[in-house]
């Protein structure tokens, strides 16, 4: 048994049902304190002095109820306007007989990539541009990697419903315009210099499959510093490499091209919803506005995550994750383990709690998967939109999975 004071969790949606336990350093103000819980097989739920009411007895308020049916209504209807077979960039209805620019992946080719005509599918710099500019804008693409696809075509969705704009996801004219004027004169990439901080870590040699060697080791940390620049600018991994061809991203004062990307949402969360066909996870304000969206891994069939609506009840930065084999069992490993923090962990590192027993919202230690692979039923972003979204929400905020 290992004992430590931590915030226990049972995870039973992550890998096929496991468990993790955070310290309770961060946790909202209005989060009950912790008292000291036992990493046990099978781990007990959250353990506080006054106990979480069960998922049957979380009463939604008719004003919230209200609330959520305008949201749902909202959502539906963006669904339905979505043009899901267009190449992401195509604007049929424009003409222009101007030949197509594909533009450079240079700091100023970047910075000057503009809207045209066709853009279709592919990774050009203009597409690049235009998920910095949703990023900034809270419309997540999830890991930038200036490529269209689906993560794309839903965050210009998620802008255009947020700035009254038709939710087709097409990158039309009219959107390129509106990204522009709300980016305002900050560069969409800039020159960034390697720090002797950045070079220090702690890093990993690597991380090992099995969870009894990860439950050996100081922290579940980044294993270089590519990676580790890659998550701090939101960016794919692959993607930062290709802008900086020539880096080797061991050298103080090294320069490299990174996006300029926000690292905030607004304050007023009122409602989140898990729309699960969408693979998104969309923000609402208590003005019924949508205010932010994130590409999301909602649960599998195989998996599913929960019906129904619920309540964050605490946010556990840095989180232990808890291996329990009368959940699953992971190799040879028959015994419960616990392994430590660290963003290359289970579960990220950050843990937004729900009402429902074993399930959240967390990170993830493979960025660029996300909405692209199945989860076991909890909510999973990027650690990037995880820890912008724990930095923000309270408890008591209330969450809805939407089919």
């Amino acid at each position: 048994m290992f004992v430590r004071t931590l915030l226990a969790i049972s995870l039973s949606c992550i890998f096929a049902g496991t468990a993790f336990a955070a310290p309770p350093a961060g946790l909202p103000s209005s989060s009950k304190k912790i008292i000291d819980s036992a990493v046990e097989d099978p781990i007990n739920p959250l353990e506080i002095k006054t106990p979480i009411k069960a998922a049957s007895e979380v009463q939604i308020t008719e004003q919230e109820q209200q609330d959520l049916n305008k949201a749902s209504d909202t959502l539906n209807n963006l669904q339905t306007k979505e043009d899901k077979t267009s190449d992401t960039g195509t604007a049929p209805t424009v003409q222009t007989t101007a030949p197509a620019s594909k533009g450079s992946w240079t700091l100023s080719g970047l910075n000057s990539a503009t809207w045209y005509e066709n853009i279709g599918r592919g990774q050009f710099p203009v597409y690049a541009r235009a998920h910095v500019m949703l990023n900034n804008a809270h419309a997540s693409p999830g890991a930038i990697d200036g490529t269209s696809g689906q993560n794309t075509l839903k965050a210009i969705s998620s802008f255009q419903q947020m700035n009254g704009l038709e939710p087709t996801g097409v990158l039309t004219q009219e959107t390129w315009n509106a990204l522009v004027a709300k980016q305002g004169n900050k560069p969409a990439f800039i020159e960034y210099t390697i720090t002797d901080a950045d070079l220090k870590g702690p890093y990993a040699k690597s991380i090992p499959r099995d969870y009894a060697e990860q439950a050996k080791m100081p922290g579940l940390y980044y294993t270089r510093v590519s990676e580790m620049l890659g998550e701090k600018f939101h960016m794919d991994e692959d993607f930062l490499k290709k802008l900086n061809p020539n880096a080797n991203f061991n050298k103080v004062g090294e320069k490299i091209i990174v996006t300029n990307v926000r690292n905030e949402l607004p304050e007023d969360i009122h409602l989140i919803i898990a729309h699960k066909g969408a693979k998104q996870l969309y923000l609402f304000n208590s003005k019924n506005q949508m205010i932010g969206s994130f590409p999301a891994t909602i649960g599998s069939s195989d998996t599913p995550s929960p019906i129904g609506t619920y309540k964050v009840t605490g946010v556990a930065p840095n989180p232990w994750y808890s291996y329990s084999p009368s959940n699953f069992i992971q190799g040879k490993n028959l015994k419960p383990l616990s392994l430590p923090p660290g963003p290359n962990g289970p579960v990220g590192n950050i843990w937004i709690g729900l009402s429902k027993k074993s399930f959240g919202i967390h990170g993830t230690p493979n960025p660029s998967a996300i909405s692209k692979t199945a989860s076991h039923g909890c909510i999973r972003l990027t650690n990037w939109d995880a820890n912008d979204l724990g930095k923000k929400v309270r408890s008591g905020v209330t969450v809805k999975f939407l089919e």
